[in-house]
Formats: C-alpha cells, structure tokens, sequence
C-alpha cells in the first residue's frame, strides 16, 4: 500500500468513529447494550446443553418458551433505546419489570447474569437525559484583536437604559447598563446640568 491509501483509511476512520460517537452520545446507548447483553443469556440458557466430559447436563426447563420470549423483548427493548429513544422511560422500565420476571421463569434470570445486565440497561434508560446544546453567543467577544470597543452610551433623565436580550425573553426588566454617563458642572447660580 502507499501511504496516500493509508491516510485516506485513517480519515475514513476517524469519520467514521467521530460520527458513531455523535449517534451514540444522541441516544441512551449504553442502556441499549446492557439490556441486550441481559436478554441473551436469558433467552440462551434453557435451550443450551452443557458437556462436562461424558456428561450432557441439559437446562432446558417447562418455562423455556416464557424465557425464549423475555430475552426476545429484551433484545427488542434495547433496539428500542437505541433507535427510537423518545420512549426510553418506558422501555426502562419494561426492561426492570421483565428482569425480575426472569427470576422465577428463566433460570434464575439466566443465572443472574441477564438479571444484572437487564436491570443496569433498565437503570440507565430511565436516567438517561438528552443534553442541552451549549449556548450561542450572539456578537464577538469584548477586547477581541481587531475589534473596536463600543462607545459609551448617555441617556437623557426620561430614558430608559436598553434592557438585556435575553432578559427581555424571560419578560424581566433588568436593564444592560445599571448607571448612565453623566457629565456634571457646576453653573453660576448652583444648580448642574448635563453635557452633551
């Protein structure tokens, strides 16, 4: 291979692990493979042989067919998470309700270990909060290289200081400047004015 070849390959792949980890970071992916990784064993168990030299030690109980269905919505449930996450609270807790019902009905839960991995899943998908995009600050930065400083502002006695954006959202009053620039002198008779 040339070396363009093999940089092409590393930009593919870090194209591709960049966009995996903005689908995985939009969605509760870890809940989603926990709560598979629960269903397999559960679903696995009690149709599984186990050979221990001449000795064929067969699982299988009279609830196969009810753990067969448990690790299937299992599966099913962490699909869900991951590709249809606006219902992850419910699919939570299907996937908690379903682990505990594995207890009695699949092998002690495929032996506790598609119980664990099902209630963390579970756990997680219930908790699991979507982020807040950052926010977006409109206009450059103060004392930026290359930008002007704003001139000061004076007001009249009657006006009102501007009030700030994102206060007038919120529908507060609080005004973007607390005190105006005032020029004072003192004339004859005592009294001040303003200058303009």
């Amino acid at each position: 291979m040339s070396p363009e070849s093999q940089g092409q390959n590393e930009h593919y792949l870090s194209v591709f692990r960049r966009t995996f980890r903005t689908w995985r970071g939009n969605r509760p992916f870890w809940a989603g493979l926990f709560t598979m990784l629960g269903g397999v064993p559960i679903a696995y168990f009690p149709y599984a042989n186990m050979h221990l030299g001449n000795v064929t030690l067969a699982m299988s109980t009279t609830a196969g067919a009810g753990s067969l269905i448990i690790g299937v919505l299992l599966i099913t449930l962490g699909l869900t998470m991951w590709f249809h996450h606006i219902v992850r609270v419910f699919a939570g807790v299907a996937s908690i309700l379903l682990a505990l019902i594995s207890i009695p009905v699949a092998n002690i839960g495929g032996f506790l270990i598609g119980f664990l991995f099902a209630m963390i899943g579970g756990a997680l998908s219930v908790s699991w909060v979507p982020g807040e995009p950052k926010a977006y600050e409109a206009g450059p930065a103060a004392g930026a290289p290359g930008e002007e400083a704003p001139e000061s502002i004076s007001f009249a006695k009657d006006e009102q200081a501007p009030v700030h954006p994102e206060a007038a959202l919120h529908g507060m009053g609080v005004p973007e400047q607390q005190s105006a620039h005032y020029d004072t002198t003192v004339e004859a008779d005592g009294g001040r004015h303003r200058a303009g």
